[in-house]
């Protein structure tokens, strides 16, 4: 029989769900422990009735022996808590992201994992997808030379809820912070500046909660080189998801994937079918490999393909994104404390 990892899930929302039904698909995963604070939308789902344990309090995850890892799915302003929690029992944690808000807790909840010698995990899924992963590695394979230009398009197909949008920690730190960890991870390299040009044109409600829904970034890298981030809160074709590496020897990109992959060519156009709309839908496999990968980290005690530090250096392009909207200027990462992975 496979070896399997037993984990344990706090938070059931949306994502917790997509998580457990991964792990309940999985060959390498037993899992045995959902913690919500509430579980009343349980009731009578598969998770009831294939999970051993379904509970309001989180500790129980903490001092149950069985289980070796943690995925942390609840809102943000909690994952901080459960995560110095995690690594003080000797668990390895996956994190939904971001870590935190805060970099201060962030870096002091890495400090813990570090001292405690756990695997930690950020749940930066595009890193995982296959066509992403290709990019990737034509990249660090020296196939189009050195890289001088990377583009990162981003664009949701509609507006979130306002409700959303008053707990999403703002644009940089809920949407694009996937794109600040894309974008490094095709560098390979850490950003020394950013400068941001954002506003709103797609809703006022983005306005009312000091948001903004459209932007522009562009960023330096360590060697010189250059990235462009682009992302609105609305495209209305579908969920717009655009990589391309151009360097000194060719380029390398990877377009959306359409809901078929059937073209119509008549005399008169040549068509296809519009982006698939929803990023569980775009993303499906890719979670599905982070949540292997993962648990293969921990049966092979290999090298993570996205580390806490990744999480880190994301919330910190966050930061500095918004401190170079707010305050009209380009700003350098050095401004900002960092920790060492």
């Amino acid at each position: 029989m496979t070896e399997k990892v037993t984990i344990g899930i706090i938070g059931a929302g949306r994502i917790g769900q997509l998580h457990a039904d991964n792990a309940l698909r999985s060959g390498l995963i037993e899992l045995k422990t959902i913690a919500d604070i509430y579980t009343e939308h349980l009731v009578g789902t598969v998770y009831e009735k294939t999970v051993p344990i379904i509970t309001t309090n989180p500790d129980e995850l903490f001092i149950d022996p069985e289980i070796d890892a943690i995925l942390i799915c609840s809102s943000t302003d909690t994952h901080t808590e459960y995560i110095i929690k995690a690594a003080e029992a000797g668990k390895h944690i996956f994190c939904e992201k971001p870590i935190s808000f805060n970099i201060d807790h962030t870096q002091r909840a890495l400090e813990v994992v570090k001292k405690e010698g756990v695997k930690f995990q950020v749940g930066f899924n595009r890193r995982f997808d296959r066509h992403f992963r290709k990019v990737y590695e034509t990249v660090r394979s020296g196939k189009i030379g050195e890289p001088h230009v990377i583009k990162v398009t981003s664009r949701d197909p509609e507006a979130p809820p306002e409700e959303y949008i008053q707990r999403s920690g703002g644009m940089f730190m809920d949407m694009t912070i996937h794109d600040f960890d894309m974008i490094r991870y095709l560098a390979g390299q850490n950003v020394t500046e950013i400068s941001v040009q954002a506003t709103c044109l797609v809703d006022e409600k983005f306005t009312r909660n000091d948001d903004v829904d459209t932007a522009v970034i562009t960023l330096t890298f360590e060697d010189g080189s250059l990235g462009v981030i682009d992302n609105s809160r609305q495209a209305v074709y579908g969920y717009d998801q655009r990589i391309e590496v151009f360097g000194n020897a060719g380029v390398v990109s990877a377009e959306n994937e359409p809901t078929t992959n059937v073209h119509i060519s008549t005399k008169e156009t040549v068509t296809l079918d519009n982006p698939k709309y929803f990023f569980l839908e775009r993303y499906q496999d890719a979670y599905v490999e982070e949540l292997d990968a993962f648990v293969r980290s921990i049966l092979e005690d290999s090298p993570l393909i996205c580390s806490g530090e990744d999480g880190l250096q994301a919330e910190l392009l966050a930061i500095a994104a918004k401190t170079s909207l707010k305050e009209k200027r380009a700003v350098k990462l050095s401004e900002f404390q960092t920790i060492t992975s």
